[in-house]
């Protein structure tokens, strides 16, 4: 490839917040394409970036095209009209492997934010990018594709903080504890912060590497209080998440869990909803003989969690607490990253969850294209140099803090 440009598949809050960090950023990535199967989505993020004059290089161009990311054979038609290098996968998680296949055959660079998932599958068995991601691993390898998954930021910071700690802080490591926790509000009654068919899918196991090892527990039934800097004590629950499959391969750790945080309200809503039955993926028929999903009637009920940018007040905190040793002394320390939705808002009108997710996959981009990161293989974030990648991040609006504990 003799140019950077970037093509974009969706046009959520996180799709919002990348094609805004490439715009600002497009004398190195080139010309950008924001695709989805709603062409309305995509000029609405273009409209967007020219309101806040996020366009650094007024040469370059940034427009919208129309793509069924479901079909191999469109993504790959739009990679080769669009002159495509780098796709950023932002679409929902039913289309990676579709897209993914796209980019083998056209040689193109890949990355996503989240796990591949199917439509009526849910929490398979662990680890999970072994059941779709890593069975192409071989063919990217022979193509010389960089395939980098989950480069947002839970996963992808967070790994990338676990790299952290291996290269410059522990000579061994006990236990790995990820949390996310967002001390926000929105002023809506209930809403999630991501596509709420693919959050609620997340809350139906908790597989987790406890002793080295897979260990399976119920949802919600371990929390523990953390005192968070800045944002103070949060509750926080064990939960199953993407980043946990490739750091049990790749980092030596005892124990590597995850927690997020969640409100009383938002635990009692959750578990209504469940026990009611609106949180399957299993269609149902209704009394008139219509069939639904009650999930997917669930995420139109609820806010789009774009729609809550606006209102949202408060900050996050996602970090990687690291324990073990250093020159056969006990060491502890947090690495973590705190946003502000107001100031997220200011900058590209989108809220704190949404951007820290989306400015990652830019950043990853910008180190491929300037080639710093060039696997020619398929990776996790773990296993490519954290440094270049976090000093990136500092620069773009996701500054990492290191707090030594012991």
């Amino acid at each position: 490839m003799t140019n950077n440009n970037v093509l974009i598949i969706g046009a959520g809050g996180v799709a919002h917040v990348a094609a805004h960090k490439c715009a600002q950023n497009n004398d190195i990535l080139g010309n950008i394409c924001i695709a989805s199967r709603t062409l309305k989505k995509c000029d609405e993020i273009i409209d967007s970036i020219k309101r806040k004059n996020s366009i650094k290089d007024k040469t370059k161009k940034i427009y919208s095209r129309q793509v069924d990311a479901m079909k191999s054979s469109e993504v790959v038609k739009l990679i080769r009209e669009t002159d495509t290098a780098i796709v950023i996968n932002l679409g929902v998680a039913f289309v990676n492997m579709h897209v993914l296949e796209a980019c083998i055959e056209t040689g193109v660079t890949y990355m996503d934010t989240a796990i591949h998932e199917e439509p009526d599958k849910v929490c398979e068995n662990p680890p999970w990018y072994a059941n779709y991601e890593w069975k192409r691993k071989d063919r990217c390898q022979e193509r010389g594709v960089n395939a980098i998954l989950g480069v947002g930021f839970d996963p992808g910071v967070v790994n990338a903080y676990c790299a952290l700690a291996v290269k410059h802080y522990f000579d061994k490591i006990d236990t790995i504890d990820i949390m996310d926790v967002n001390a926000g509000n929105h002023g809506k009654y209930f809403a999630t912060n991501f596509d709420p068919e693919i959050n609620f899918r997340e809350f139906r196991k908790v597989w987790t590497w406890i002793d080295k090892k897979w260990v399976c527990k119920e949802v919600h039934s371990e929390k523990m209080v953390y005192d968070f800097p800045i944002i103070g004590k949060q509750t926080v629950y064990l939960t199953g998440h993407d980043e946990l499959h490739s750091l049990s391969k790749n980092i030596d750790a005892q124990s590597i869990r995850f927690w997020m945080g969640f409100s009383d309200h938002y635990i009692n809503c959750f578990t209504v909803l469940k026990n009611i039955g609106l949180l399957s993926e299993k269609p149902v028929r209704t009394a008139e003989g219509l069939e639904v999903v009650p999930l997917k009637v669930l995420k139109a009920c609820l806010p789009d969690p774009k729609s809550l940018a606006p209102d949202y007040t408060g900050k996050t905190c996602i970090g990687t607490l690291v324990k073990g040793s250093k020159d056969g002394k006990e060491k502890e320390i947090f690495i973590y990253n705190i946003s502000d939705h107001k100031e997220c808002y200011n900058e590209v009108e989108s809220q704190a969850i949404s951007y820290t997710a989306g400015v990652p996959p830019v950043a990853a981009a910008i180190l491929v294209a300037k080639g710093v990161w060039n696997p020619k293989t398929m990776v996790n974030v773990e296993e490519l140099d954290p440094d270049p990648f976090i000093e990136l991040l500092d620069k773009m609006g996701l500054p990492t803090q290191v707090k030594e504990i012991k």
